[in-house]
């Protein structure tokens, strides 16, 4: 996965694609910052979602919604990994204390 870009310079991109005049297009932008158009599409939608004003935000996850998400995945399959090893030492040590026949 590639390094991301650092919050400075992303908003300094979104900034300058907002107040852009209208003969100047994102793409003339994108070449500018030696980006893909695509990617300043991508931080000027998320820079929507994650504005102050929920009346008017458009349907999707702000940028602390999805780290906490992504937080809580990993905190989940490190307590699966967990409930896993637990399993199959109780299994284990069950299989100790049974009587031989």
């Amino acid at each position: 996965m590639p390094k991301p870009y650092p919050k400075e310079f992303r908003e300094d991109v979104i900034r300058v694609a907002r107040s852009r005049d209208s003969k100047t297009t994102l793409t003339q932008i994108a070449k500018d910052f030696g980006l893909h158009e695509g990617t300043i599409q991508k931080w000027l939608r998320q820079a929507d979602l994650d504005a102050d004003s929920p009346t008017s935000r458009a349907p999707g996850p702000t940028t602390d919604e999805k780290a906490e998400l992504r937080e809580l995945r990993r905190r989940n399959r490190v307590l699966e990994q967990e409930l896993e090893v637990m399993r199959r030492a109780a299994a284990y040590f069950g299989q100790a204390q049974l009587p031989s026949k």
